[in-house]
Parts: structure tokens; sequence; C-alpha cells
């Protein structure tokens, strides 16, 4: 049976991406940036379900050794979208659905 009372998720046009956090620090994370950012979260949150791997200069792939990531013994890119203050999302796409790896509230040390 479903709860009486809750928040409700907003649900996905057909076109757009699911998103979900793949580690405990990516959700706790989250919801750093939804407590501290929240218009930066919500626009953040449109531009992953929208087209989460198109290149501008808030969102990118990383580079170097950090440029992709394996799951699962499956390699795949790894992006970063950026947020004010240095903080960032970082994520890689599967099928439909964007997978939130880490989220940071201030600059990374692996990018410095």
């Amino acid at each position: 049976m479903p709860p009486k009372k809750g928040l409700v998720a907003r649900p996905l046009k057909s076109s757009e991406f699911a998103i979900e956090h793949v580690t405990s620090q990516a959700a706790t994370g989250w919801c750093d940036i939804v407590a501290t950012q929240k218009s930066s979260a919500v626009y953040a949150w449109e531009r992953l379900t929208k087209a989460p791997n198109q290149s501008d200069p808030k969102c990118h792939q990383l580079k170097g050794q950090l440029a992709t990531i394996v799951r699962d013994s499956v390699e795949h890119d790894q992006w970063q979208y950026e947020l004010a203050g240095g903080a960032s999302i970082w994520f890689y796409v599967e099928g439909r659905t964007v997978k939130i790896v880490n989220v940071f509230t201030r600059r990374p040390n692996q990018t410095k």
C-alpha cells in the first residue's frame, strides 16, 4: 500500500533521462547541494534529465584519468556538471539513466 503522505517525485517525459545515485556519498552530497544551492540543484536536475552528455561550459567530460569510470566491468565516460562556488556533480550515463557518482559542495581536490 502506498504511503498516505510524502513528497511526489517529478514524473519524467519519455524523452528525459532518469537520475539515480550510485554511492552513499552522492546521495549525501545531493542533499547538501539542495540545502545550500536549491535553485542551482533544480537547474542541474533539468539539464541532466534533458541532455546529460551534451558538452557546454557548465557540463563537460572530465579530463585525464578522471575522464572515464569503470562500473561493473564496463567503462563509461565520466562527466561533471559545475555549480556555483566550485560545487560539482560527477556522473556517467548508462542507457537512459544518469548515474551520479559524486557530489561536491566545493571544488574537489582531484581537479585542482
